[in-house]
């Protein structure tokens, strides 16, 4: 079907009069035609995101439901446990949609476990694996506009879905019609014992877990720690404030976005990356004793932090600093108390900064670089576990600013996360430093590595050819220099081929074929493309090395405006 027939397709589906007023309002929109039914919403191995909407192309109860369909008709072929995990968070619709997803599973006669109220995505992840399913989903957009919504889907080991079963996934929506009734409500499934409200004493146990990955949590309150914290109107308030405040940080909450909004009115995009997430933030610690500013993201997986600069303002650190600081942090302290288990490893996808590398190599501990996507940090969690080695996994992060320490969930948690910001700030305080002295001392001791991700969004109904068009024109055209910076080496994650542009040398690269390259500046730096999974962009990921900020600033100016042009 073309667009216009799948819009006369739905405009015919006896659907809600609410339903039918929305697409008569579009009928004369050509773009906004196109772009709702140009096609079938993607689901891949995220899951599905997109806008809110009427449409095939958009998220709504029966692409929602369709997708659930699909998760559980492949469930219910499988030897997994014939269970399910549903979590939600504050966007419009996520209830409902949790609820949507319930039923489908409930008709296969699926037993699905749902949160009662509004949960972090990692306790999605904790509870796969705590209550022993087969599978799990959250209902989330991350840190989009309040626009958007989305399905995450997870397997068995708590990480999100991978290759494999995402495609048989595909395949069993690809032949779900749309608009099947549902079989009975979701009330009186609940009644019928084949949906449960996820009990109070599982959040406990959340607690108690994440609490037991402390480093040195007397510290908080030997320092009086004082923070600012905002859960951006999103999932954190709750378990953030439930675990700092047990270990004693003094937390003033940011109250415009203490509440649930799915309109995010006060922080129209709700990404802990950006600056402007912690705009209301900066504006209460004006009046507030602060020490860390801290922001979660509305599924509080990703956390982001400020701290005072010194000069009457505050100086956002990001992602890769954060993950940096922290794991010299954790490496640091447990060094001290040798406990470090002999094999240990630290894990970072391949677009966080190499000066990871660096830190950990300084205190003897292998370094893993995998894909984007946190289910590969968490994969590695399985190889070990599978061995009984799950112990020698000690932190692992990603730039964009998700962190985990402990093999409890198998996603980025800010959660635990925070408590480990907050030990570290207290442990820097109660030693007359601040986080931006430890910044300072780790540029200093392994060089200034200045990060920074460029995203280019693309538009139109064609905006996912188009960027798959600027990945074939960079392989079609390799720089001999950026920014001044010979290109030394060229990684092809999609061929899985490493090639020294100097010798022509060819080497394999050990990890699962992937859409991205990487132009490596020798010890100068990076430039990584990579196009997103669910979204029509291209990423850009720049690593500028110098001696001191200056230097690695002018370098990393020029790589951007050329890779710009």
């Amino acid at each position: 079907m073309n667009y216009m027939e799948r819009y006369e397709f739905w405009c015919n589906a006896g659907l809600p009069e609410a339903v039918k007023a929305e697409l008569r309002a579009i009928r004369d929109d050509e773009e906004e035609l196109k772009g709702r039914f140009g096609g079938d919403l993607q689901f891949g191995t995220a899951g599905m995101r997109g806008i809110m909407g009427a449409g095939s192309n958009r998220l709504n109860v029966y692409t929602v439901r369709r997708a659930a369909q699909g998760m559980a008709a492949w469930l219910s072929e499988t030897d997994l446990p014939q269970k399910a995990a549903i979590g939600y968070d504050s966007r419009h619709n996520s209830q409902l949609f949790a609820e949507v997803c319930a039923v489908a599973f409930a008709e296969k006669g699926i037993t699905t476990y749902l949160y009662d109220r509004l949960a972090p995505t990692p306790m999605l992840s904790y509870a796969v694996r705590e209550l022993g399913c087969g599978c799990g989903i959250v209902i989330s957009a991350s840190h989009n506009a309040g626009a958007y919504n989305g399905v995450k889907c997870y397997g068995p080991d708590g990480c999100q879905m991978t290759d494999e079963p995402a495609a048989v996934v595909t395949e069993k929506i690809s032949q779900i019609p749309y608009f099947v009734p549902e079989a009975d409500t979701f009330e009186n499934y609940k009644t019928s014992g084949l949906i449960h409200y996820i009990d109070q004493s599982l959040w406990e146990r959340y607690y108690q877990t994440v609490l037991a990955e402390a480093v040195e949590p007397e510290m908080i309150g030997k320092a009086g720690l004082n923070i600012v914290y905002t859960p951006l109107c999103g999932t954190g308030n709750e378990p953030v404030r439930e675990v700092l405040g047990r270990l004693g940080v003094n937390i003033t909450v940011v109250e415009v976005q203490e509440k649930p909004d799915g309109d995010f009115k006060t922080c129209e995009y709700p990404n802990p990356e950006t600056d402007a997430a912690l705009n209301e933030s900066y504006k209460v610690a004006q009046n507030a004793p602060c020490d860390v500013i801290l922001g979660t993201d509305p599924d509080c997986d990703r956390v982001a932090i400020a701290v005072p600069d010194g000069k009457g303002g505050y100086r956002k650190l990001s992602g890769n600093e954060l993950g940096c600081l922290l794991m010299d942090y954790i490496l640091k302290a447990r060094t001290a108390r040798k406990d470090i288990p002999e094999g240990a490893i630290v894990v970072r996808s391949i677009v966080s900064s190499p000066l990871a590398d660096r830190i950990a190599e300084h205190y003897g501990v292998t370094m893993k670089a995998v894909l984007t996507g946190f289910k590969y940090i968490g994969g590695e969690i399985l190889e070990l576990e599978k061995k009984g080695e799950e112990k020698k996994f000690l932190f692992g992060f990603e730039e964009s600013c998700g962190y985990l320490k402990g093999t409890y969930a198998r996603d980025k948690d800010a959660v635990v996360a925070s408590m480990l910001v907050c030990e570290m700030a207290a442990a820097l305080k109660c030693s007359g430093k601040t986080i931006l002295d430890a910044l300072k001392d780790v540029y200093s001791t392994y060089g200034y590595y200045l990060a920074h991700v460029q995203s280019v969004e693309l538009t139109g109904a064609d905006a996912m050819e188009k960027a798959a068009k600027m990945m074939a024109d960079l392989r079609a055209s390799i720089p001999e220099s950026i920014g001044g910076a010979k290109v030394t080496c060229v990684k092809d994650y999609r061929s899985q081929v490493s090639k020294d542009v100097m010798t022509g040398e060819e080497s394999v690269i050990n990890l699962p074929k992937s859409n991205v390259l990487e132009f490596v500046l020798g010890a100068q730096g990076s430039v990584i493309a990579r196009p997103s999974g669910t979204e029509p962009k291209v990423k850009f990921y720049y690593t500028a090395v110098g001696a001191d900020e200056a230097s690695a600033k002018a370098l990393l100016d020029k790589m951007v405006a050329q890779i710009s042009k």
